[in-house]
């Protein structure tokens, strides 16, 4: 029992406290997190909370946009365009969700060296390892001079041993790169309208996500089997005119 009361004399002593509250805060929100995903999975039949929560559709874009469908949709068109977490408006700017507060690009974190995964990982890292090293330093140490210099040193050798750990975690949350126009030529979309002409004209396509977005399309000539229901192949786009340029196409193998 008498180390049970030095543990925890040392945990509550001054500079270890200052940690051991954000340690509290830090385990209880992860024990949260993961009562809340197993809840979450047991509710739905086992899918995840990535499954469920990822899917969004994306809100209006400016004046001269084209609303964006399907997860973390993308405006595709638009001046800006408001989205789902995680959206992108192509070519007209990013899309700001929930998430875009707590994602990779924290300015605090990216100038200490620590970005490139979630806030929440960064911290947690930082105060454990603080904690540890303060509550060694306590144990070791007494009075106000030495304990002040087990506070700068749990600091500085905190963040040192964060930034190393951090290193090779960022392979495991890689940044996700904002959807462009360009990503959309060569691929095949479906006509939405009841005509395409070299003025008139939309389609709806299927980016590498999963995600579909409403889109200008038009063709230099006259193409009549250009109608609703139609496939057609993107092969280039007019930022001039910010529309992109179809030609008919049959996605059946030959003989079909």
């Amino acid at each position: 029992m008498a180390g049970t009361g030095d543990f925890f004399a040392a945990a509550l002593a001054f500079p270890t406290a200052l940690f051991s509250f954000a340690l509290v805060v830090v385990v209880g929100y992860w024990l949260l997190m993961l009562i809340g995903g197993l809840g979450f999975d047991a509710l739905h039949g086992g899918h995840g909370v990535g499954h469920h929560l990822g899917a969004g559709h994306a809100g209006h874009a400016g004046p001269v946009g084209h609303v964006g469908h399907g997860v973390g949709g993308h405006g595709v068109g638009g001046s800006v365009a408001h989205g789902a977490p995680g959206g992108h408006g192509a070519g007209g700017g990013s899309a700001h969700g929930p998430e875009h507060a707590i994602g990779h690009h924290g300015g605090v974190l990216d100038a200490l060296g620590l970005g490139g995964v979630p806030a929440t990982v960064a911290v947690s890292l930082l105060v454990a390892l603080a904690w540890f090293i303060s509550l060694a330093g306590t144990v070791l140490t007494s009075g106000a001079p030495a304990r002040g210099g087990v506070f700068a040193v749990a600091l500085v050798a905190s963040w040192a041993g964060t930034r190393s750990l951090v290193r090779p975690l960022r392979r495991l949350f890689p940044e996700d790169r904002p959807v462009t126009r360009a990503d959309f030529v060569g691929r095949v979309c479906v006509i939405r309208t009841g005509r395409v002409t070299a003025d008139f004209g939309q389609a709806e396509v299927t980016a590498e996500d999963g995600s579909t977005a409403t889109v200008q399309v038009r063709t230099p000539g006259a193409e009549p089997g250009l109608t609703a229901g139609r496939t057609a192949l993107i092969y280039d786009y007019d930022p001039d005119g910010e529309h992109f340029l179809v030609a008919p196409f049959d996605p059946s193998p030959p003989g079909m």
